[in-house]
């Protein structure tokens, strides 16, 4: 064998040793890079809950958004639903529970996921919502009520026209400056600030903001509005509406618009110490918008 000859195999094999090493060191930062995404660093993550409103049809929308949510269970699991209202279509007939609810929700029920509701003003319509109220699987203990989950303290309110507005608000008052809860949120079926075909409730932002900023809820979420949307922080407080849990609407944008979208969703919420953060998943089960709630500062 001449020495040319001698000299190219040489190489080659240096050549054929140095690409099976860097593939395997390719391989092993392949594979770290895969588990430090399948793990994300979450030891300090105190709650994880969803929300989701104007539900109850019975229809293929709240079923496609309710697989959704089983879906995102099986891969982030959660044990508390807020229902922020319109739980029962059309006239909040109790009659239709197992057709608009524990049908559609039976697999997270029989994991046994906790639904929190509220009225809407469609299921004020039968008995003024009485029987849903009675209904154990909303586990409502009143009209308006509190409820806690760790360093997460919840308000549920009845903001339907005819509630007891001058004892409610007592009631919220009353409770919010009580609180000692790391992180206060209140849900309830109306909007206070949005941009669908009902739009901002002046009423709403007279009377709730100040509550609000007074004692640092730094979260609303409601549903009413056929649609998703997201503001900025308003004051420290952010809005959330999650309606598109069984049929949408348009929606514009604000100024103080984060993100909408018309789109069935529903809403995912991770607390931490310092922050919320917020995820909206469509039927299709992909993320299409984050965002981030902030700790009000002491």
């Amino acid at each position: 064998m001449n020495f040319k000859r001698r000299q190219f195999l040489f190489f080659s094999s240096l050549s054929a040793i140095g690409i099976g090493f860097l593939g395997c060191v390719a391989q092993q930062s392949a594979k770290k890079a895969d588990t430090a995404t399948a793990v994300p660093a979450q030891q300090d993550l105190l709650l994880r809950f969803v929300s989701v409103a104007d539900t109850g049809t019975g229809g293929e929308g709240q079923y496609a958004v309710a697989k959704a949510m089983t879906n995102y269970h099986s891969q982030k699991p959660y044990d508390l639903v807020i229902l922020a209202g319109d739980n029962i279509y059309t006239n909040g007939e109790i009659e239709k529970i197992s057709e608009v609810f524990e049908r559609p929700y039976a697999p997270l029920l029989k994991q046994g996921v906790k639904f929190q509701a509220c009225l809407g003003n469609h299921d004020i319509r039968t008995a003024n919502g009485d029987p849903q109220v009675k209904y154990p699987q909303f586990n409502m203990s009143g009209r308006y009520y509190t409820f806690s989950q760790g360093q997460v303290q919840f308000f549920a309110l009845d903001t339907n026209g005819n509630a007891d507005w001058k004892n409610q608000l007592v009631w919220l008052e009353q409770e919010l400056s009580r609180s000692n809860a790391l992180w206060k949120v209140v849900f309830g079926h109306h909007p206070v600030y949005a941009s669908g075909i009902y739009g901002s409730n002046p009423s709403f932002i007279k009377t709730f903001t100040p509550l609000f900023t007074k004692y640092k809820v730094q979260l609303y979420i409601n549903g009413h509005e056929h649609h998703y949307e997201r503001t900025r922080s308003i004051n420290g407080t952010t809005y959330l509406i999650t309606g598109g849990g069984a049929a949408t609407r348009p929606v514009r944008r604000s100024e103080w618009t984060e993100y909408s979208a018309s789109k069935l969703s529903f809403a995912s919420y991770e607390v931490y110490k310092d922050r919320i953060e917020t995820s909206a998943i469509g039927t299709d089960n992909r993320v299409f918008d984050k965002g981030i709630i902030k700790l009000h500062s002491a």
